[in-house]
């Protein structure tokens, strides 16, 4: 029998967490969905990372390793799915649609009293309305040779700075062949590219909070927002305004088509 006994396939908690905070890396013998009903969250796999607003939402399957943090105050959800009940197989983290009915249904699913016959047709609207949202995660590898890794501490900690590699090199003590090489043979990307990514990781809270997209491109390195925008389409696959709408239509089937 699952471990969910007769109530249902999820299991629903709240979770408060404060801005910063990041719990340990973990995994679940369930599904989860990370999703923060007020505030902003994070969830890194690996060295992808994801932020979530309450309009999105992150599909964790059963197993993967993961932490979740907090950009701002954060009241996470904790909504786990029972593998052997749940409908959905995706195999992969996947960006989830937050629409009105699916807050509304995991807000109701998370109350105190509701019957068993009642909790199972809400979970089965809930899974049917899982709408996954066609974009990639911002990955930012960390480069194992010292030099490399002293540079990328160098971008992460002002994604504005605008110096070549080659000027980096110099403070690092290596040339920009040496760091070129080290980028895509640790990082499996250019510098150029890692910087991008590094960048676009940076302005996913500015974003989340709203901040204008002008002065994100700003402090994250751009001369204009639509060089901001261009580059961010290129990366993630939609524009920054709809990575974080309400009503970003997905380009996969929903949930219960099983993509």
């Amino acid at each position: 029998m699952s471990q969910y006994g007769q109530t249902g396939a999820m299991l629903l908690g709240d979770l408060p967490i404060a801005p910063g905070a990041w719990f340990p890396w973990h995994e679940h013998p369930a599904h989860q969905l990370v999703w923060a009903a007020r505030g902003v969250a994070a969830v890194m796999v690996g060295d992808a990372q994801w932020v979530l607003p309450s309009t999105r939402a992150l599909w964790i399957p059963v197993g993967v390793r993961h932490r979740t943090g907090a950009v701002d105050n954060a009241e996470l959800r904790g909504i786990y799915a029972d593998p052997e009940q749940c409908p959905v197989d995706w195999p992969s983290p996947r960006i989830v649609i937050v629409r009105p009915l699916l807050r509304e249904l995991l807000e109701h699913l998370s109350a105190d009293g509701i019957s068993d016959a009642a909790r199972r047709r809400a979970e089965a609207v809930a899974f049917d309305l899982l709408e996954p949202m066609d974009v990639a995660p911002i990955v930012v590898p960390a480069p194992a040779d010292p030099r490399a890794r002293d540079v990328a501490d160098a971008v992460l900690a002002d994604p504005a700075d605008a110096r070549s590699l080659a000027e980096l090199g110099r403070e690092v003590g290596a040339s920009e062949r040496t760091l070129a090489r080290a980028f895509v043979r640790d990082c499996r990307m250019t510098f150029g590219t890692w910087r991008t990514q590094a960048r676009l990781r940076a302005a996913l809270p500015l974003l989340a909070r709203g901040t204008p997209m002008t002065t994100v491109a700003h402090r994250v390195g751009y001369a204009t927002a639509s060089a901001f925008v261009a580059a961010f389409r290129r990366s993630v696959g939609v524009p920054p305004g709809a990575y974080f709408s309400a009503t970003k239509a997905a380009t996969f089937p929903p949930a219960n088509g099983r993509s």
